[in-house]
């Protein structure tokens, strides 16, 4: 599984990282960023979470 963040998109809210630690999150840009490419085992959930509680859309979980 993999996690894409769409840069021009993201708003930086923190919602991602604070769902889904092991796969999201916060640089200095203000912006979420992947941390694990693929999805780690066991945080596959968390990262979907992640995915449909963005606010701006702007993350896509794949398998």
């Amino acid at each position: 599984m993999r996690a894409v963040v769409s840069q021009d998109t993201c708003i930086g809210c923190g919602l991602c990282p604070s769902i889904a630690p092991d796969v999201f999150e916060l640089k200095d840009d203000g912006k979420a960023h992947v941390i694990a490419e693929p999805v780690p085992e066991g945080a596959e959930d968390a990262a979907k979470e992640a995915e449909a509680s963005c606010p701006v859309d702007a993350i896509a979980v794949q398998d």
